[in-house]
């Protein structure tokens, strides 16, 4: 069984690397881009369209807003990826947002970044899968009918891929995150060259479309709220950009500046694309409303609504056909490839929230098997529990984009702001000291564009949560709390067992035990428990003796019998049970001796059986194994377990005999002949 198991993690995950090869794993510029910019490459998809369908709500006229909106997110984007890369060089390490909030705002405001991105890292999994299962369920309909199941499924895959090592995740993740930016680009750029050089006008499928609005007669405090909900919902394209000031560990040397160069160019490419695609969405027409009311709420240039059986097509694809024409070979490919990256975004999560649990199991805020790597030397608990969180969402929002979107972006705002308030204070600290011109100049630019960042960034989040709040939002904050607490129950259980097991002066903690009483318990006699007896003996203990629990009386006798006729100098005591129980006799017993003598230990000794089968687990009682378990919790108690091999396992498989060959089978007065010279 163990080897099935082994051949299946292979041939999944690969063989295992050793820790020395940790420097094959770090990525150069080219990887690193895909593996961490796809989150904030693929939100491009969506974003655009988030702004229009707010919009929508007061009806298509107020389309006349979007370029000021997507302006503003613009603004609020370039800021951050600028105050992003003074982080990576100040903090290299890894910890990101949660390092800069601990280092320079206190543990708390630590510990609230690091549950926020921990939150957001699962609901990006979950938003981006989700909207890729949109995509390819709008031409496959077994998908649209079965998609928190297939969007299940795409993360089991995304979580092996990843769990192989992220050097070959992102080799397998480059090539879709390279096509979808040169597609995308390319769209952007002959679209573009058409309108402006070649003069021709862009038709979007919806060019003329009408939008039942929602909302009529608005004052200028709810437009202005409208807008401002639009602006939030369009933010989403910021996602994903705290990602590689939590991967610099993952780069090549020099890891700082390779950090910034791939964020810079994350930015630049991000930009772009967000303004290309809403210009042009914009130009050719492009008419969205809510998903859930296109059918009555979207009308034809007619006048009549598109009806149930209406797909609207997403911004991207609507764009494309403008462009390139419906059906044509890049309308196709541009579709491919943003269902893929949309798919690929997760990728990002999957090698952020991996990094941080394990500087958070490193810091004790998390358990410490987060920190530990696995055969590929990537964080492999970290991303099961990743995949299993998504999933959990997935299935419980039936995989609906619009109601995660609605929980989405608030924790990674709540990072931005706390992280660019950190750098500010971080600058400030080392001004004081810093007496070199050059430098002071460089660290005070450094201060004001995170200064600008910070209160970009608050903003922002204020927006989001007056505009986002009861859709959802409400969830993330409750959940955040929850996280925090949890992580200082974490820290507080650690510290607690930490100062319990320090080693102090006092002469108590290693002063021998006084006597050492072994017992060795016996169900029958049979070769275990001879085993288990010349073990015991072998060990010198102050006394010994075996001890069996009566429960059949006419058993009980013959072992007795047994016993004295081969003449096994151990004493055999026999303990009652009138109600046929074998563990709770044996944890009295122990417990008197232990009364008796509380400065003495008392060693209990239990032969086991190793069976090599699964199915052989079920037919013993594991009466042995539950022992154990009680006996763990009991203070001056020693468990020793002496196991003895079956043939159906794997050491006897290769080793029939219990005895090397040759080997001479000593009798019971040999071996007491031996203690007397021991002792002599």
């Amino acid at each position: 069984m163990a080897k099935v198991t082994d051949l299946v993690k292979r041939l999944l995950v690969g063989r295992a690397l050793r820790s020395g090869q940790l420097h094959e794993q770090l990525l150069p510029k080219r990887v690193a881009l895909p593996v961490f910019a796809s989150d904030a490459l693929s939100s491009v998809a969506y974003a655009p369209q988030e702004i229009l369908v707010i919009l929508s709500l007061a009806g298509v006229s107020f389309y006349r807003y979007s370029p000021w909106v997507a302006a503003a997110v613009v603004i609020v984007m370039l800021t951050v990826v600028a105050s992003y890369r003074q982080n990576v060089h100040a903090y290299p390490s890894g910890g990101g947002d949660y390092e800069v909030a601990t280092v320079n705002l206190g543990k708390n405001a630590g510990l609230t970044v690091a549950s926020a991105l921990l939150v957001d890292y699962v609901l990006t999994v979950a938003v981006s899968v989700a909207n890729g299962v949109d995509y390819v369920g709008a031409t496959v309909p077994f998908v649209a009918e079965h998609k928190p199941t297939v969007a299940i499924v795409i993360v089991i895959l995304l979580t092996i891929v990843n769990l192989r090592g992220i050097r070959e995740s992102g080799v397998a993740f480059a090539v879709p995150t390279y096509a979808f930016m040169i597609a995308v680009l390319g769209m952007v750029t002959w679209g573009g060259f058409r309108l402006l050089v070649l003069g021709e006008d862009l038709q979007a499928p919806t060019a003329g479309f009408q939008v039942v609005p929602e909302m009529t007669d608005l004052t200028s405090f709810a437009a202005a709220f409208l807008v401002l909900r639009a602006f939030s919902s369009g933010c989403a394209a910021l996602t994903g950009v705290e990602a590689i000031s939590n991967g610099v560990p993952a780069f090549r040397k020099p890891k700082s500046k390779n950090a910034a160069t791939t964020l810079l160019m994350m930015g630049l490419i991000a930009v772009t694309m967000f303004s290309g695609i809403i210009a042009l969405g914009l130009v050719s027409g492009v008419t969205v409303a809510e998903p859930q009311h296109v059918a009555q709420d979207l009308l034809r240039p007619d006048g009549t609504p598109v009806g149930p059986d209406y797909y609207q097509q997403p911004i991207i694809s609507q764009v494309a056909d403008a462009v390139f024409g419906s059906g044509s070979l890049m309308f196709v490919v541009i579709s491919a490839v943003t269902a893929l990256i949309l798919f690929l975004a997760a990728n990002t999560a999957f090698n952020g929230f991996p990094v941080l649990g394990s500087i958070l199991a490193q810091d004790r805020y998390l358990p410490r098997q987060l920190h530990t790597r696995g055969d590929r030397l990537a964080f492999s608990n970290g991303i099961v529990i990743l995949a299993l969180g998504a999933c959990l969402l997935l299935w419980g929002f039936q995989a609906d984009v619009s109601r995660l979107l609605n929980l989405y972006i608030v924790g990674v705002f709540v990072s931005f702001t706390l992280s660019q308030t950190g750098m500010v204070l971080h600058w400030t600290r080392h001004l004081k000291t810093e007496t070199d011109p050059r430098v002071r100049f460089q660290m005070q630019r450094s201060r004001v564009i995170n200064f600008f960042g910070g209160v970009m960034t608050a903003l922002v989040l204020v927006v989001v949560l007056l505009t986002k709040f009861l859709v959802g939002a409400w969830i993330v904050c409750i959940a955040m709390p929850v996280l925090f607490l949890m992580m200082k129950g974490i820290r507080h259980h650690y510290d607690k067992v930490a100062a319990e097991l320090a080693v102090t002066e006092d002469p108590d903690e290693t002063m021998l035990p006084a006597r050492n009483h072994a017992i060795v318990l016996v169900s029958k006699l049979h070769k275990p428990t001879l085993r288990a007896l010349a073990y015991a003996r072998a060990t010198r203990p102050s006394t010994i003796e075996a001890v069996t629990v009566g429960v059949e009386g006419e058993e009980a006798a013959n072992l007795q019998e047994e016993w004295e006729r081969r003449g096994i100098p151990v004493p055999l005591k026999m303990l009652d049970s009138p109600y046929r129980e074998i563990t709770q006799p044996i944890l009295d017993y122990v417990k008197t001796l232990r009364r008796r003598s509380p400065r003495d230990v008392v060693t209990v000794f239990i032969p086991e059986y190793v069976v090599g089968r699964w199915w052989e687990h079920l037919l013993h009682n594991q009466s042995a194994l539950r022992l154990k378990a009680r006996l763990l919790f009991k203070p001056g108690v020693m468990v020793t377990s002496v196991p003895w091999q079956l043939h159906s396992s794997d050491r006897l498989r290769a080793r029939r005999e219990p005895y090397a060959p040759g080997a001479v089978r000593r009798p019971w007065h040999e071996i007491e002949g031996d203690d007397e010279k021991a002792k002599a």
